[in-house]
């Protein structure tokens, strides 16, 4: 198989010969083999495993995205992604850094719900007048 994981602003990996890819989503783990069939999948935050033939595993740090196999080719598209570290450094990455991230999104959240708020007092307000 052919994997390519894709970055909004480039391609982060693209590895040929790969024989299988392990991904993480919401419901539990996918493993792909060349034989299976076609597939989409939402990823969230994890550890993207994948072995080329030389039977070497490697390990990237994926936020969430999507992954499309479509025949022999496995293409991953995610916000970001972080490879060239061990294991153990790739978790910590995950739960420090992508985790970080969404607590940020749930702060814009609030912030904008209160304007929202602000917004639709002083509009009853002017109309009342």
């Amino acid at each position: 198989m052919d994997l390519k994981i894709l970055l909004p602003y480039k391609i982060f990996l693209e590895v040929h010969q790969v024989r299988s890819v392990v991904v993480e989503t919401s419901i539990g783990s996918y493993g792909l083999l060349p034989q299976r069939l076609d597939c989409v999948a939402a990823l969230v935050p994890s550890i993207l495993t994948y072995t080329t033939e030389n039977d070497i595993v490697n390990y990237v740090a994926v936020d969430e995205g999507v992954m499309v196999k479509a025949g022999t080719q496995v293409l991953v598209s995610v916000r970001n992604a972080f490879g060239g570290a061990d294991l153990g450094k790739l978790g910590e990455l995950i739960k420090n850094r992508f985790n970080a991230k969404v607590e940020k999104e749930r702060e814009a959240k609030t912030v904008i719900a209160k304007l929202e708020r602000s917004f639709v007092y002083s509009f009853d307000k002017f109309r009342n007048s």
